[in-house]
This record gives structure tokens, sequence and C-alpha cells, in this order.
């Protein structure tokens, strides 16, 4: 193989689930990439994808909580972990952004930040990363296994991979996806998407709560 140049490949895990739900994760890898950071996946999609479901976690405050406890509220969910270099902290950054934007709206809108690293990823670990980013966002840790469900919950995929330096890194699922009030799905925002866009398209969906109005942001047929 020539220096530098990129395998491309279509990730086996999750296939089975992704194909029914229409969701391919896709993403490019090469051993160097381990040294430097965590390659980013893109998940493409294709008709209604359906996304979300039962999970029991443990907020940063200890708490146990499930997701019947975010009923009420618009929910901007995304799957990562504190170790991560960029495209975590990156992501929270747009949350922070999309809440600011919101203005008083943001009181409708509970951001999750679930972690995929439950090993290092402690409630107290993650109550002092994700208050660097907005005091509204909740971090979400747990058992390997309850953080398992709830990546299944979202058909989110991710593994470790070494980071050429003794430790690892997580190769994941990097998207934010939003749920209505009901816990059902509404639109899934890949991190391409400026933050600007995302937070109009939140904008549109709870105005449209607000005037009565049903799935505003949704264009006919899609």
């Amino acid at each position: 193989m020539l220096p530098g140049l990129r395998r491309w490949h279509v990730t086996v895990g999750f296939i089975a689930a992704a194909a029914i739900a229409g969701v391919f994760i896709l993403h490019a890898w090469t051993p160097g990439d381990a040294g430097r950071s965590a390659p980013d996946p893109v998940a493409a999609t294709s008709g209604r994808v359906t996304f979300g479901g039962p999970f029991t976690l443990v907020d940063h405050t200890g708490r146990t909580v499930t997701e019947r406890d975010f009923l009420g509220k618009y929910t901007l969910v995304f799957f990562g972990f504190t170790y991560c270099p960029d495209v975590c902290p990156t992501t929270l950054q747009d949350v922070a952004t999309i809440l600011d934007r919101l203005g008083p709206l943001a009181e409708r809108v509970r951001p999750l930040f679930i972690t995929i690293d439950p090993e290092r990823d402690s409630p107290a670990v993650m109550a002092s990363y994700v208050q660097t980013f907005h005091p509204r966002i909740l971090g979400l840790t747990g058992t390997p296994e309850q953080v398992r469900a709830a990546a299944k919950a979202y058909k989110v995929f991710y593994r470790k991979v070494d980071d050429g330096r003794g430790g690892y890194l997580m190769e994941h699922t990097a998207v934010l996806f939003l749920t209505d009030p009901e816990g059902r799905h509404l639109e899934i925002l890949p991190r391409e998407m400026p933050s600007s866009k995302m937070a109009e398209l939140v904008r549109r969906h709870v105005m449209g709560a607000v005037e009565g109005t049903s799935e505003p942001a949704r264009k006919e047929g899609s």
C-alpha cells in the first residue's frame, strides 16, 4: 500500500440492526490514525429512521435515570467520551451554541451526553466535563451493559481502538439525535451541519409545538 493511502471499508458492527433501520455507518480508518484521534463515523440515513428507546443509566449527580425521566421535554442526545480529542468537545460546543441561540425556548430542551467509555467516565468525571460546556447538559454513564443497551436503542456504533501510546480511544457514531417530548424521534443532526442550522431546526420543532402545529421542520414525503 502506498504511504498515506487510506483504506475505506464498511463497518461490520451493528450492520444487521443498521440495515433494518436504514442506517449505514461508514468511516475511513488507517492504523496511524489511532495515535492522533479516533476516526469520525458518519451516519447516512434512508427514509424514516427510528431511534431511541428504553434505557437505565446514572446521571452525573449519581442519580439513576431512565428515558421516562426526560418525557415532557425535547432531548438532544449525543454519544461520546470525555477523553475524546476533537469530535466530542466540538459537538458539545455546538450543543451549547444551540441552547444559547434558542434563548428562553432552551428550557424546553434537555441535552444528554451519554458516554460510550464507562470504564473511565464515572459520574464525577462526567460532571466536571459537561459543566465546561453548558450547565444544562446532563452527563449519563452506567455499567458497560447499560451503556451498550442505550447505544443499541439509538443504533450507535462504538468500539475501542489503540491510540498508539499504550492507551485507547473510542471509535463511535458522531451525530446528534433530537426527540420530541414523548420520546419519539424527530431529527438526526450530523456534526458537519453548522450549529446555526441545527439551532434553527430545533427552534422550528419547539415553536411548532408551542403554536400547536405538528412536526414543523419535516418536509412532506421526508
